[in-house]
């Protein structure tokens, strides 16, 4: 359900309540919203605070790719019968270059869970948000609440929500380009680590970055054609690195599921979206590009 709110008054009247429901049906709640408004929720609730999961998204949901497997399946998951959480991924500091994935993440919501037992609330600021965004609030759940009640949304198409934001990214103005294979994996790894600290980024994120380049690079050989293109580049508020193939990922939810215990394969995309500060990845015809965004 999405919650359309203006002012703090609405949006503890809108969240509060339900917390306090979840609660008093024994359910298991979790809170993931942007600090300040964690901050909010907490103090109205008082004592009950205790009994809820509270969650800063600015840094559990940084990268929008990883709030469906670090947060809202990793806490509905691990817990039995109905759960309830209120998510809010998109809030006005949001990027222009984060938004299309915070978009898809709230459509692929609606197909992440299947006939899982929950309740998922999330807020929208109708003050600070532009209509374009609240547009996609009404397309990507099915249920809206506000002043007004609860309702049905007559937009609700999140497919639709999906494919639009899959489109190609802008080029970079310069890249320094590798050309893999099998036999140059180990390669790709060496040429990204030369690429990221000539482009300034720092030394821990680049052991992640070159980890991510890896797994992208290691599934475009085994998945994809045998074969890839790794493009790296700083603009200047981050260093990028793009893995472009000739495989075609035909599943949306690909990397936004946890791995299960025991699980062979799959953890690659799981992991990029972990390391990441941002991923945006779309699908033309023939090939599959994954753009990884790392913050200098």
């Amino acid at each position: 359900m999405g919650l359309l709110y203006s002012g703090d008054s609405e949006y503890l009247d809108g969240t509060v309540p339900y917390i306090l429901e979840g609660l008093k049906l024994d359910e298991p709640v979790a809170v993931a919203v942007p600090g300040p408004n964690l901050t909010l929720i907490e103090e109205a609730l008082g004592d009950a605070a205790a009994e809820v999961e509270l969650i800063d998204m600015t840094q559990a949901g940084r990268n929008p790719g990883r709030i469906l497997p670090g947060v809202l399946l990793a806490f509905a998951d691990t817990r039995p019968g109905p759960v309830r959480i209120i998510g809010e991924p998109i809030w006005a500091g949001r990027s222009a270059v984060e938004y299309p994935a915070c978009a898809q993440h709230e459509a692929l919501i609606n197909f992440a869970f299947g006939d899982r037992d929950l309740s998922i609330l999330c807020p929208y600021d109708r003050n600070r948000l532009d209509d374009d965004v609240l547009a996609d609030a009404r397309r990507t759940h099915p249920l809206l609440s506000g002043t007004e009640g609860d309702r049905p949304s007559e937009d609700y198409a999140p497919d639709a929500v999906v494919d639009q934001y899959n489109l190609p990214l802008p080029e970079p103005r310069r890249a320094d380009t590798f050309r893999f294979d099998l036999g140059r994996l180990s390669a790709v790894r060496h040429f990204v680590q030369i690429c990221a600290e000539e482009n300034g980024l720092g030394p821990g994120r680049v052991e992640d970055l070159v980890l991510a380049v890896a797994e992208l690079s290691a599934n475009s050989v085994l998945h994809g054609s045998g074969h890839g293109v790794v493009r790296v580049w700083n603009d200047g508020e981050y260093v990028l690195c793009e893995v472009i193939d000739e495989g075609t990922l035909s599943d949306p939810l690909a990397g936004r599921r946890p791995a299960t215990p025991g699980q062979i394969g799959g953890r690659g995309l799981v992991l990029v979206n972990e390391v990441a500060d941002l991923v945006r990845q779309y699908r033309i015809p023939g090939s599959t590009v994954t753009r990884i965004f790392f913050r200098v």
